[in-house]
């Protein structure tokens, strides 16, 4: 994500599945991921997702470890940990869940441990995405270091490139990159991860993957999905919905049968009524336009986030201690307008 937010106290809602310690014995992280065997790739609007990030945001130059996790823990207890928080998800109707990677997590130890949340989410039946985020130390748009990117998803897809459920985004938010630039670098990695089918990848849209019409016209890219974000903050002066909605179809063109809108958000902590009258709220407005374009389109969807500590935009708030976790709603009237989006 491309923003700092203030931190807000989480309103409490209707309590989630609670998920108790998981017992019993574990497969090996080789083993615990199966190869599901691809069928008919699912249409853009089959995904109904969620963000699961780190308390710190997702730029950090260490391991990155989604709310709730530990990259002191093995891979039984973030098995355990992510069952139950994906459990929570699911609760919420989503059948997506966006994690974030970096070569700190993948190249170093916590990969081991961090392998049991992707798992634990497949063997839900969720489809994963997993996207690369550039460090906090480096923040400017481009990838740190090329060859420990290269190393980082030479490795995940060595893991997860037989498994349909999940899907990779070589770079979130690429501003720092000409639309000429960041094209050229993810022609690349397509070519260069020829064992991933196209329609598993997720390219980022131009700058901060606000404009997915540049991507989706490179016919080296063809076939594969486009990540579009869009955020009410961006335009606080904006309180008309059909003003909203053009943004959105202008950012992506004839391109909604490839579009993921993988980040999009706003304050779920201070009881704004997503289902009521807009009153002069550019969020509220924002929110409708966006869930209305989604459902009009059939675009996929990933909010931003699902859980994320101390994050004012959280969907939910974490529960419980150790293995024995759950979720509470912080705004129904939001998660409202996600079930309106997804049709359900």
């Amino acid at each position: 994500m491309s923003r700092k937010k203030k931190s807000g106290t989480a309103c409490a809602g209707a309590l989630l599945a609670c998920v108790t310690a998981f017992g019993g014995a574990l497969a090996s992280p080789a083993a615990a991921s199966p190869a599901h065997r691809p069928a008919t790739p699912p249409p853009v609007s089959d995904f109904k997702g969620v963000n699961w990030a780190d308390p710190r945001d997702n730029f950090a130059h260490d391991a990155v470890v989604p709310s709730g996790l530990s990259a002191s823990d093995g891979y039984a207890t973030t098995y355990a940990k992510s069952r139950a928080v994906i459990g929570g998800f699911s609760e919420l109707g989503a059948n997506t869940v966006r994690l974030p990677v970096n070569p700190a997590s993948v190249n170093g130890p916590f990969w081991t441990s961090y392998r049991g949340a992707i798992d634990a989410a497949t063997a839900k039946g969720f489809k994963v995405i997993l996207g690369y985020w550039e460090a906090d130390n480096a923040k400017d748009g481009k990838i740190d270091d090329r060859a420990s990117w290269d190393r980082m998803w030479a490795r995940i897809t060595s893991a997860y490139a037989r498994d349909s459920k999940v899907y990779f985004e070589p770079m979130n938010e690429p501003f720092g990159y000409t639309a000429q630039e960041w094209t050229d670098i993810a022609a690349k990695w397509v070519s260069t991860h020829g064992n991933v089918p196209r329609d598993r990848i997720l390219i980022g849209g131009y700058k901060y993957s606000e404009d997915v019409k540049p991507v989706c016209a490179d016919p080296r890219l063809k076939g594969t999905r486009l990540a579009l974000h869009n955020y009410g903050f961006w335009h606080t002066d904006w309180t008309s919905v059909d003003q909203w909605k053009q943004d959105f179809k202008s950012r992506i063109g004839d391109c909604a049968s490839r579009t993921i809108l993988d980040e999009f958000g706003a304050t779920m902590t201070s009881g704004l009524d997503y289902n009521g009258p807009v009153n002069g709220s550019n969020e509220v407005a924002y929110i409708q336009a966006a869930t209305d374009i989604i459902r009009e389109l059939g675009l996929g969807s990933v909010y931003w986030p699902g859980l994320r500590s101390g994050d004012t935009y959280s969907l939910t708030t974490l529960q419980g201690t150790g293995t024995n976790l759950s979720l509470t709603v912080n705004n129904q009237s939001g998660l409202d307008r996600l079930h309106w989006a997804w049709k359900r």
